[in-house]
């Protein structure tokens, strides 16, 4: 059994000696080996230990929360690979799901943002969930009944923090106006939307080719003629090939380009990033490094 315990420098103070108790308890349950890394994260204005501003994936600029949790998985990768491990085990629960589908729909981004995490994600589904269909509290008394010590990260009532704030007043606020069952729900949701997004994906894979001409160009006729869930997967796609990073791709970038589709009125060159350029010429949609 291969445990790795991050403690984040930056954000919490006395996090070294919470992460070495947390280490020596897993040793004296016999579990090893043990690791105890030290992460590092920009402090709350978003900057790095060296005063640059903090990137994710793709370039983008990201807050604490995102830049920890970046932080915290390129950790987890890298002992992975250290110990030859062939799946990183994660605690997420379904009231973790729950809160990450709410986030989604407040971001408005569609609905691969409502299917909230994955069972089974990362590269070689590396990643594994298996608590995700269990209740917070139902895993607290779990360790409880077996002696196993709980602990409560002060960020998480911290309401600096958007996930904390939503977690002890959104929540609270939405179970009392509609009832019990919400975080249920909402976990139901996300399953139902991940089962849709993987359906749309697939079908705009298989539907990329067929709208392209001899030369490798889009047909924007053919593209028309899509439906538009699948045809703004479609254009997402051909910008990532094209080098925008897709970190960095938003929906509104998409929807400026199927504009040049839907809503074509003489209009100019579209820019995205990663000096990615689309543009409407004589019925072809091309999207290239500009």
């Amino acid at each position: 059994i291969f445990l790795v315990f991050l403690r984040p420098l930056g954000l919490r103070l006395g996090s070294a000696v919470r992460a070495a108790e947390v280490a020596d308890s897993v040793r004296a349950l016999g579990l090893g080996p043990v690791d105890a890394v030290a992460v590092t994260v920009g402090p709350a204005s978003d900057r790095t230990a060296h005063g640059a501003p903090y990137t994710g994936g793709g370039g983008r600029r990201v807050g604490p929360e995102a830049a920890a949790r970046d932080a915290r998985y390129a950790a987890l990768d890298a002992a992975a690979e250290r110990h030859g491990a062939a799946a990183i085990l994660l605690g997420h629960t379904r009231d973790d799901q729950a809160e990450t589908v709410l986030l989604g729909l407040a971001r408005g981004s569609g609905i691969r943002s409502l299917s909230g995490m994955a069972a089974v994600s990362g590269a070689g589904g590396r990643y594994r969930r298996p608590f995700l269909q269990l209740d917070r509290q139902t895993a607290r008394k779990a360790c409880l009944v077996q002696s196993l010590p709980v602990w409560d990260d002060p960020h998480n009532t911290d309401p600096a923090y958007t996930r904390s704030r939503l977690r002890h007043e959104g929540l609270p606020a939405l179970e009392k106006a509609l009832g019990k069952g919400v975080v249920e729900a909402l976990a139901r949701t996300a399953q139902l939307s991940r089962d849709d997004a993987d359906a749309l994906d697939a079908w705009a894979r298989q539907a990329a080719d067929s709208v392209r001409d001899a030369a490798g160009l889009l047909e924007c006729a053919k593209l028309y003629a899509l439906p538009p869930a699948v045809r703004r997967r479609v254009l997402r796609r051909a910008a990532i090939e094209a080098g925008a990073p897709a970190g960095s791709l938003f929906a509104r970038h998409i929807e400026e380009v199927d504009r040049l589709i839907t809503g074509w009125r003489g209009q100019g060159a579209i820019n995205l990033p990663g000096k990615v350029v689309a543009q409407r010429q004589g019925g072809r949609l091309v999207i290239r490094q500009g």
